[in-house]
């Protein structure tokens, strides 16, 4: 064949095969995925953004609270047309066998068992940040995805947005030589949360599904459904509330996975409340290769810097904000490059999980549970240096906590206990 003939006849089969995948692709997007949302503060807005995928069904609104089940249902079913079931027990979309996924949106305290009972049940599961309340219960998270080839993906929905991906892609590359040091910040204005005495929970409230798997504390109105964040029994502060973003991608910047030392200053300082968790906190974690990441916060404040996180090398520094804008500058601090704003990424997140779901590969996940459990660490790790007034010391390897140097009361964190009788279900043997 000569050359002129071999071009034609390949670019004849470069189009057939493009045609091909094309045609794939779109048959791809009418297969049927059928998901039910768990939580549904948080999970309706994400119940709202799947139900605007083509091909995906909400078909379960789980709230243990019947009137937020019933308010998800109602917008759902003016979007699609169609109104899912509503259910209190998140168990009925696991029992469910047409039900492809869960999402999780509840309270910290359920991410962790909700995804274990999940992919038990063989539902791949998309969980809010953070996603598990300790660090023993993210380890079983990872393990159990991978025992049951589920798709498991945490809603650090910036992993996803395009000006946030084009950013660490540029790091990575060298645009700012090599990295030592990321900073990332919340602020917020936070009112205090006046104590409260045990009564009866509301009749529109299934307060025994609410705590699950969490031990048996009676009902208070200043922690449903809310203020449960500022409790160490159901939530872990702000740390874990907001930091997680901005420390996910610092983490994911620096190319670093656990680190070597973990240390923490601040407290309660603003109001003399119910809250356990901070309200002023400034957290260092040290990494093999001289590479170090600091979160600082204040929930009684809202003054900020002007980016949500930043990354300084040898050659120059780039600020990154939570829409995905960036700024490069030079090592005289000029302005070398600006990225334009983007999105959030969650609709972007939430597609990638359900591609994952309809390829049956985990490895398509933009946020697999193992790079979420990772970040939700670094979480855990400053809350144990936190209150424990201690410096945490870890193996690089796998985040443990290192033998012969740990307290007692670091490794008494590192897990919890559960409500018997859920232990057996939401514990991976």
């Amino acid at each position: 064949m000569d050359r002129r003939k071999f071009v034609l006849a390949s670019a004849a089969v470069s189009a057939l095969s493009t045609t091909a995948t094309a045609a794939e692709e779109k048959d791809d997007e009418k297969t049927p995925v059928r998901v039910g949302v768990m939580g549904l503060s948080r999970g309706r807005a994400l119940a709202s953004d799947l139900a605007s995928i083509s091909g995906v069904e909400v078909a379960y609104a789980c709230d243990v609270d019947a009137q937020r089940a019933s308010a998800c249902a109602r917008d759902v079913e003016r979007k699609t047309g169609t109104s899912p079931e509503v259910t209190a027990d998140f168990r009925q979309i696991l029992d469910d066998p047409r039900i492809d996924a869960l999402v999780c949106a509840a309270p910290n305290h359920w991410h962790g068992p909700a995804t274990i009972m999940a992919c038990k049940a063989g539902k791949h599961v998309y969980v809010e940040k953070p996603c598990s309340h300790n660090p023993q219960e993210g380890e079983w998270m990872v393990a159990a995805a991978e025992r049951f080839g589920r798709c498991v993906q945490m809603g650090t929905q910036r992993r996803s947005a395009a000006g946030t991906q084009t950013a660490i892609e540029k790091l990575h590359s060298g645009a700012i030589g090599q990295v030592h040091l990321a900073r990332c910040y919340y602020n917020n204005l936070r009112g205090p949360i006046p104590h409260a005495k045990s009564e009866q929970p509301p009749a529109t409230l299934n307060y025994e599904l609410w705590e699950g798997p969490a031990p048996h504390q009676p009902y208070r109105s200043n922690v449903v459904h809310y203020n449960w964040h500022w409790f160490w029994h159901w939530g872990g502060g702000e740390l874990a509330n907001n930091g997680v973003h901005g420390l996910d991608l610092c983490r994911w910047g620096l190319d670093v996975q656990y680190p070597l030392r973990t240390t923490s200053s601040g407290g309660r300082y603003w109001h003399d409340d119910a809250q356990e968790t901070p309200d002023t906190q400034s957290v260092c974690y040290e990494f093999a290769g001289n590479k170090q990441i600091t979160w600082d916060a204040l929930s009684c404040n809202k003054h900020r810097v002007s980016f949500f996180c930043a990354f300084y090398g040898d050659e120059g520094t780039l600020e990154l904000d939570s829409d995905g804008q960036f700024r490069i500058y030079n090592r005289n601090n000029e302005l070398s490059e600006e990225g334009e704003q983007s999105s959030g990424g969650q609709i972007e997140h939430l597609r990638n999980f359900i591609d994952a779901i309809r390829a049956d590969d985990p490895s398509r996940l933009n946020q697999p549970i193992l790079e979420g459990h990772r970040s939700t660490l670094l979480c855990h790790l400053g809350n144990i240096a936190h209150r424990t007034g201690t410096t945490v010391h870890t193996d690089e390897n796998n985040g443990h906590l290192l033998p012969g140097v740990h307290t007692q009361e670091q490794q008494r964190l590192w897990q919890r206990e559960y409500a018997p009788a859920w232990k057996a279900d939401v514990t991976l043997s």
